[in-house]
């Protein structure tokens, strides 16, 4: 389960990536926004970010205008580690080395073909488990 989220600025990217996810049949929640009109970003990383916590979903994807905003309020929250990516290396990366579990993206800076691929590495890469890994996240907690 993915639990996916946006303000204003990311609703467009936001429904094309529910639009993909259903195309894959990947089972999501949508957290909002609902629409273009403008609002607050860290009502939908605290919607996401709660669903994640609690077991609700897997992982989240976040999505605002430049990603910033959504990935620093994320990661106000001890049990998220939210990952900025604007390329699919960073997304593989962080899944591999991070265990992120949460994608923040910017739709002001990604075109829509990039923004799916940037998804689909993140959804489809594994953490390592390597333990130099965990010992790092550990130091995280």
């Amino acid at each position: 389960m993915i639990a996916i989220g946006s303000d204003h600025a990311g609703y467009g990217l936001k429904q094309t990536v529910i639009q993909h996810l259903e195309d894959l049949g990947i089972a999501f929640n949508d957290y909002g926004t609902y629409s273009s009109m403008s609002c607050d970003y860290p009502d939908f990383a605290e919607a996401v970010c709660q669903a994640v916590m609690k077991g609700q979903a897997d992982k989240g994807i976040l999505i605002c205008g430049t990603g910033i905003g959504m990935s620093m309020a994320a990661n106000r929250h001890k049990e998220i580690r939210a990952a900025l990516c604007d390329n699919c290396y960073s997304a593989k990366a962080t899944r591999e080395h991070n265990d992120a579990n949460v994608l923040c993206m910017g739709a002001r800076v990604l075109g829509e073909g990039l923004a799916l691929q940037i998804v689909d590495t993140f959804l489809e890469t594994e953490f390592s488990n390597g333990a130099n890994h965990v010992r790092r996240i550990g130091k995280m907690s």
